[in-house]
């Protein structure tokens, strides 16, 4: 027969004081906070593992290749996945060009996010769009490749620049790719090209609840002499309020910093933003 177990008077006070604090740490858990490898790009032109490297080290969680990964055969970006795999981190998303979104080219974007593990295949850009019946064309894109994905459990988003916060015959572009694309595209919400324009990014946030997984982290200054040069947290967003939608209303899955250059080098620039995210996020 087993003793029953008792615990001492001092004891279970020590877990009754815990058990708040086991509460809050479950609350707060953090969202992985990844880099957009644009922001080093010289540096993964000349050594792409070695910058990886160099980034998993910093502390960040994740990474988004951008366009010209669609250069890799199949063996490359299996050993990108080993080494990915080997430093503990992942890849959550990919930037492409609007060639990646049909035909072939969504063939091979397929098979390349599928070895990574990537979980979106993002529109970086649609080029050169001008009217809102282009942007209409741009969602049906984007609409029918995720309807096309929808097997194999990727799903497709668009990356916003200034353009579409700005209006067009009244209306902003972005407001038009979200009316007309679903839940299978993801919204990512560049934040600092979004308050360039004068927008308003929690609002932007809270009326598209469930749409942004995914945002680049990028501060922007009202100097025009810094504009996105200003480090995160150097910049006029309201990070906290931006985290609190995110995170709330927006259904972010994951943080991606992204710099477009800086006073300090670019790996300077990317450790320096992740310790300033640490701060601002807590």
């Amino acid at each position: 027969m087993t003793e029953p177990v008792t615990l001492s008077r001092r004891t279970l006070l020590a877990l009754a004081a815990a058990a708040p604090f086991a509460k809050v740490s479950a609350a707060n858990k953090q969202l992985p906070v990844g880099l957009e490898l644009y922001s080093v790009r010289d540096e993964l032109h000349k050594d792409l593992p070695g910058t990886v490297r160099a980034v998993a080290k910093m502390g960040y969680q994740c990474v988004e290749f951008f366009s010209p990964y669609m250069a890799w055969s199949t063996q490359q970006a299996k050993d990108i996945r080993a080494l990915l795999d080997e430093l503990g981190i992942r890849c959550s998303s990919t930037h492409n060009g609007p060639n990646s979104f049909s035909g072939a080219g969504l063939e091979k974007a397929t098979e390349l996010n599928q070895i990574l593990g990537s979980k979106y295949i993002v529109m970086a850009s649609a080029g050169r769009v001008t009217t809102l019946d282009d942007w209409k064309k741009v969602a049906d894109t984007l609409s029918t490749a995720a309807e096309k994905l929808k097997p194999t459990g990727i799903k497709t988003g668009y990356h916003n620049h200034q353009a579409e916060f700005t209006a067009v015959d009244g209306k902003r572009p972005m407001e038009v790719l979200a009316a007309n694309t679903g839940k299978d595209v993801m919204l990512q919400l560049d934040v600092g090209h979004c308050i360039e324009t004068g927008a308003d990014p929690v609002a932007w946030i809270n009326q598209n609840p469930g749409r942004i997984q995914s945002l680049h982290l990028k501060d922007w200054s009202r100097d025009p002499a810094v504009g996105f040069k200003a480090l995160l947290g150097e910049g006029v967003v309201p990070w906290k309020q931006v985290f609190e939608a995110a995170e709330k209303t927006g259904g972010a899955e994951f943080y991606l910093v992204e710099q477009e250059g800086s006073r300090f080098s670019a790996p300077e620039t990317a450790e320096k933003c992740l310790a300033e995210y640490k701060k601002l996020h807590g």
